[in-house]
């Protein structure tokens, strides 16, 4: 006799509230690796949820589905989607044109916002994208010491590009993608977070020009930092004449206006910035010292200028539409109202949903900093997190949470962690609790999750 009174799965119901996203992948699959037209995040399976529109704190699909938004454009928007001070500061300048080879004074005006923003911004040059400002930092730090080798942490990350690819997805002894060259291999020291083994290499290495750490941990926050590890980093790095390079892509005006290296006092040398910086358009900036950042100044000299000196460029670097939208965007950074109000709602989303755990007795544990917020499943307590154990979680368990959430109406960043904004209310964290509890409960009846 067939089975009538079924309790619909967490995937049939994905399946059920997305027809047109389900329509649609197949003709992105058709045109783009993997059905993604520009990250590897957007893949997903069975098929990533297509996004129409956002405002504020929500987005909705083309289904026609609202969300609750943690993944704030990959963390770039702390003041929500379509700040309307953002939106009004690039309907104005977009009439004007978009790019005009040569500077404009809304680049002086940014500039100017950064140096009085972040502590070690004496100099700032702009760029292209987050990634791109850790590759020009990583060769700032090369020219300033004549050293070729790179130190990085086990699973921070710091882009995509050929530098920062060892080291970035476990095992770490293999790099993060193929088509690395040997050579670059060579140059980059891969270490698990750990002061000691800095202090080993330092020491036995004379060939290191910098560490670069990213500020929040790995991944922003998701496998955290020992306390005080950055203050022991800038320590090693000062003593050995190695360069400090702080990764602010995420936490750059996020963790407060001036970014970690304000709220936690760390002096770096040089920092990485990007997401907030634009006002989440397209960009980034290497900021630092000056007597670092002088490597990349013109002296009139022929011979310096060819051979002394670090080469950059970039069609649209600091072009007018992003320095009109990252003067708006840091103009209320500048307050720091929005990171008030965004870690104040993610203190009241982290302690929820650890509740929620709790109340299941799931072995899960939640944390995060600022306003951050991870779900670790197969432990109730952090203590000991590493990358590896990360890697070790279900990507099933994974899987089924976020489809569990988007069905309520939630989505995160990614499987199993998120960002807030300023512009999250209390009423938006306790729709999303109750969304977590029926997410907990739907994989607690599947069997998906197992009890601590």
């Amino acid at each position: 006799m067939a089975e009538t009174n079924r309790a619909e799965t967490i995937r049939e119901a994905f399946v059920r509230k997305n027809p047109r996203s389900a329509e649609l992948y197949p003709q992105f699959q058709e045109l783009f690796p993997s059905g993604s037209a520009g990250h590897d995040g957007y893949v997903a399976d069975p098929f990533p949820i297509s996004i129409a529109r956002g405002q504020g704190a929500r987005k909705w699909d083309v289904d026609g589905n609202e969300y609750i938004d943690y993944g704030m454009g990959s963390a770039s928007l702390l003041l929500g989607h379509a700040h309307p001070q953002v939106v009004e500061a690039l309907v104005q300048a977009a009439p004007f044109g978009s790019h005009y080879g040569g500077p404009v004074e809304a680049m002086l005006e940014w500039g100017e916002r950064v140096h009085q923003l972040i502590p070690c911004a004496e100099k700032i040059r702009f760029v292209g994208s987050g990634a791109e400002a850790t590759m020009l930092a990583l060769r700032i730090a090369r020219a300033h010491t004549g050293k070729d080798k790179i130190i990085r942490w086990e699973s921070h990350y710091h882009g995509w590009h050929d530098y920062v690819m060892p080291g970035n997805l476990p095992p770490f002894d293999v790099p993060a993608s193929i088509g690395i060259p040997q050579g670059v291999l060579d140059s980059v020291v891969v270490l698990p977070p750990d002061l000691a083994a800095l202090e080993r290499v330092l020491t036995s290495d004379a060939d290191i020009a910098a560490v670069i750490t990213e500020a929040s941990g790995a991944s922003y926050g998701t496998v955290p930092l020992q306390p005080d590890f950055l203050q022991g980093v800038r320590k090693l790095t000062r003593e050995h004449g190695v360069v400090m390079i702080l990764d602010e892509v995420i936490t750059g005006f996020r963790w407060s206006p001036g970014g970690a290296q304000a709220r936690l006092g760390i002096d770096p040398d040089l920092c990485t910035l990007a997401k907030i910086l634009t006002g989440g358009l397209p960009g980034g900036a290497v900021a630092g010292k000056s007597e670092f950042m002088a490597v990349m100044e013109q002296s009139g000299d022929s011979h310096h200028d060819r051979f002394e000196r670090v080469l950059h460029g970039g069609t649209f670097n600091a072009n007018p539409y992003a320095a009109a939208t990252g003067n708006a965007a840091l103009k209320i950074v500048a307050t720091g109202e929005m990171q008030e109000t965004a870690d104040r709602m993610a203190e009241r989303l982290r302690r929820g949903l650890g509740e929620i755990v709790d109340r299941y007795e799931v072995a899960a544990c939640v944390y995060g900093e600022s306003s951050t917020f991870h779900l670790f499943f197969g432990s109730r307590s952090i203590e000991g997190l590493d990358a590896n154990a990360l890697k070790n979680q279900s990507p099933e368990t994974q899987k089924a949470f976020r489809q569990a959430v988007q069905v309520r109406g939630v989505d995160l960043m990614s499987r199993t962690s998120g960002v807030l904004s300023g512009v999250h209310t209390e009423a938006d964290i306790d729709q999303s609790l109750a969304a977590f509890d029926g997410a907990i409960k739907a994989m607690v009846d599947e069997g998906l999750v197992s009890h601590g």
